[in-house]
């Protein structure tokens, strides 16, 4: 099927934008600034907005407004116009001298109905008519002081921050993750005797907090606008309990249902929580080379999925820490290079070695063809001659600009292959190997007391050893991968001693990183007490022992371990290819746990006359595109495995993964020991 693709669902959303920017202020927030940045490139903005100046600002309380000669202003905003959202826009306005506002939001009318209380049936009513729309209107004529002034609020999807082809993220949901059972009982506390929750697989939309349900609701209204790009009627699937609540929003979504009445096409869209495997995630197994680059270089301030190349090599500076802070960073994202773009996507899709030599040969095909003097060597790629051939660039600047792309690429390799928390990686996956075998052979007792040794306070460790942050990694995946397990008294003893361990382990510190503020509630080391840290480690333990049991309410997925036997090593087989294989079984048999979210009564209708009459079920290998959205983050070992698999299960089927960020193994204790993962930060 040859649909459109998430990077024309972007562009063209874009291009709605960048039609009204024309000699304009633009203040963009976080998420749609990330979006511009994997979709177009600022330099597509700059260009549509014309004049010598820079016109970008970030949308943020403080921002500085428009001069006497600046009449025209453009808001691109990822959330909806509501609370402190219209505080910050009316801040701007009325410090400015705008003649002419445009407001784009990412959220869709309807949705605003919904956040404003009103209800399901005087919503219909309205369709076809913006009044949340029109009385902002009014409102920022009112701030610019004057009626008579031109102002215009609309809705554009700009959901999407496509990363290739085949994957794209949806920045604006970064910290969307899905439940803990420890969540239920923060829910039940709001609810009477009488409706308390049994446990996660009673959750549904009702139960919510009203900031998480407007979160998925927009994060639907989104996913809505993707499916009428593709021109598809989508059915919906679930594995997990927060899935399971998305996909039967966007199954009965009100303008969804109408969307679908004339589309021609067909889509399986299947959610996956992101904590029924968090090994994936927090493993070192990927043998990617971008997987490292996003692991080990410092993100992008202000992005969730990039990262700051150092460019300083590319220059006459000495490569010191001063200088660094003097020269714009390099990233990841080459919208705009169609070279740059063409390796990105090679090393997406390649192995670690073979994507280490695809950087080699497209530095030195670059430079070859600038005539530059490049010296020849085969055999093994290190990071002393990638550098070499980098420095060629250095005092043509004719070549540096045709490959600036590609050189910051080149640069990312070289950085991460020289950072010394890539060796380590090597020493996380051959302790994570020796888990798997104590796992098959040893009680988790057993397991836990091997990572006893290795938990070093500061005074006592090497570079070598591990830091608390990467001590909860481990941790986490231990208890991940390890599922279910028989609590006796070896467990209870061999728990005890980690836990005191670890809480000795932060009370020495001597900064707490913020991850560890987080986790203890102390801004400070100073201040954090061996009984505030044992305190904190017992919650977090209380963390672990959910993420052992997430897969408890599965029949079918119960397991990511392989045991080994006298011919294979134990193993971890992870959910997500056990999801995918089970879609495309060729017995096609009824899902287990994949759940089909109805979209009404008809739905409904075969649903029930399938448990007596021959009437086929909706499955999710029924339709030409599979639209597989992991809830909580994704790796790029995991969508490079789907997007080789699905095809060899299935020839013809297109597949496009997207997910809420993309994720290194650090991030996972960060999205797990949030506070706020019931009551997100809706900007209101």
């Amino acid at each position: 099927m040859s649909a459109p693709g998430v990077l024309s669902f972007t562009q063209q959303s874009w291009e709605k934008v960048l039609a009204k920017v024309k000699r304009a202020l633009v203040y963009l927030d976080a998420a749609c600034a990330e979006s511009l940045h994997w979709g177009c490139g600022s330099t597509r903005l700059l260009e549509a907005v014309g004049g010598p100046e820079c016109h970008l600002r970030e949308f943020e309380p403080a921002a500085v407004g428009g001069g006497a000669k600046q009449p025209k202003a453009v808001f691109v905003l990822s959330c909806l116009l509501k609370g402190r959202t219209v505080e910050t826009l009316r801040d701007i306005i009325c410090r400015s001298h705008f003649q002419y506002c445009v407001v784009v939001t990412a959220v869709n009318h309807a949705v605003h109905l919904t956040a404003n209380h009103v209800p399901a049936a005087a919503a219909a009513e309205l369709e076809g008519q913006q009044p949340v729309f029109e009385q902002l209107e009014e409102k920022l004529c009112e701030w610019m002081g004057n009626m008579n002034y031109t102002a215009e609020v609309l809705h554009v999807p700009l959901l999407l921050a496509p990363v290739a082809p085949h994957l794209a993220l949806t920045p604006a949901f970064a910290s969307l993750f899905p439940l803990l059972p420890q969540d239920v009982h923060l829910l039940n506390s709001a609810r009477p005797d009488k409706r308390r929750l049994g446990s996660l697989s009673e959750v549904d939309a009702t139960a919510l907090t009203p900031e998480l349900f407007l979160q998925i609701r927009c994060l639907v209204s989104g996913l809505s606008s993707l499916c009428e790009h593709f021109g598809v009627r989508e059915e919906c699937f679930a594995v997990g309990s927060l899935s399971r609540i998305i996909a039967a929003d966007l199954a009965n979504y009100a303008p969804a249902k109408n969307r679908r009445k004339t589309a021609t096409g067909r889509a399986s869209v299947v959610f996956v929580d992101r904590t029924l495997d968090l090994t994936g995630a927090t493993g070192h197994h990927g043998d990617n080379l971008v997987e490292k680059i996003i692991s080990v270089l410092p993100q992008l301030p202000g992005h969730t999925n990039d990262v700051m190349v150092n460019m300083v090599e590319l220059t006459a500076l000495q490569n010191e820490e001063k200088s660094q802070s003097m020269v714009a960073p390099g990233c990841l994202a080459q919208p705009k290079d169609a070279a740059a773009k063409a390796l990105w996507e090679a090393l997406l899709s390649t192995k670690h070695k073979e994507a280490v030599m695809e950087v080699r040969r497209h530095l030195v095909e670059a430079a070859s063809r600038e005539n530059l003097p490049i010296k020849m060597s085969m055999g093994r790629v290190t990071p002393g001659q990638l550098l070499s051939y980098i420095h060629l660039f250095k005092n043509n600047l004719k070549a540096l600009v045709s490959h600036c792309g590609l050189l910051q690429l080149g640069l990312a390799t070289v950085q991460t292959l020289k950072h010394p928390q890539t060796a380590k990686w090597d020493n996380f996956l051959a302790f994570e190997r020796l888990l798997l075998q104590s796992i098959g052979e040893s009680a988790m007792s057993v397991v836990l007391n091997q990572l006893l040794p290795m938990m070093k306070p500061l005074n006592q460790r090497t570079d070598n050893d591990y830091s608390p942050e990467e001590l909860l990694v481990l941790l986490i995946y231990i208890y991940s991968v390890g599922g279910e397990f028989t609590v006796d008294k070896d467990l209870g003893e061999a728990e005890e001693k980690v836990k005191k361990a670890l809480a000795q382990v932060f009370c020495e510190e001597s900064e707490l990183s913020p991850l560890l503020q987080k986790i203890t509630g102390c801004d400070s080391s100073i201040k954090l007490t061996f009984h505030k840290s044992k305190i904190a480690v017992d919650e977090l333990f209380t963390s672990l022992r959910d993420i052992a049991g997430a897969r408890n309410l599965m029949k079918q997925f119960k397991s990511v371990y392989v045991p080994g036997n006298h011919t294979h090593q134990a193993s971890y087989k992870p959910l997500l290819r056990q999801v995918v294989e089970e879609i495309f079984n060729p017995e096609k048999p009824d899902p287990v746990d994949i759940e089909h979210m109805s979209s009404g009564l008809t739905d409904l209708l075969k649903t029930g006359f399938s448990m007596f009459m021959k009437v086929s079920r909706p499955h999710p290998s029924d339709h030409p595109l599979l639209i597989l959205f992991v809830v909580g983050g994704v790796t790029v070992s995991e969508a490079k495995m789907i997007k080789d698999l699905v095809p060899s299960l299935k020839p013809g089927t297109q597949v496009i993964v997207l997910s809420t960020r993309l994720l290194k193994p650090f991030n996972i204790p960060e999205l797990l020991f949030a506070t706020d993962r019931l009551h997100p930060d809706l900007g209101f």
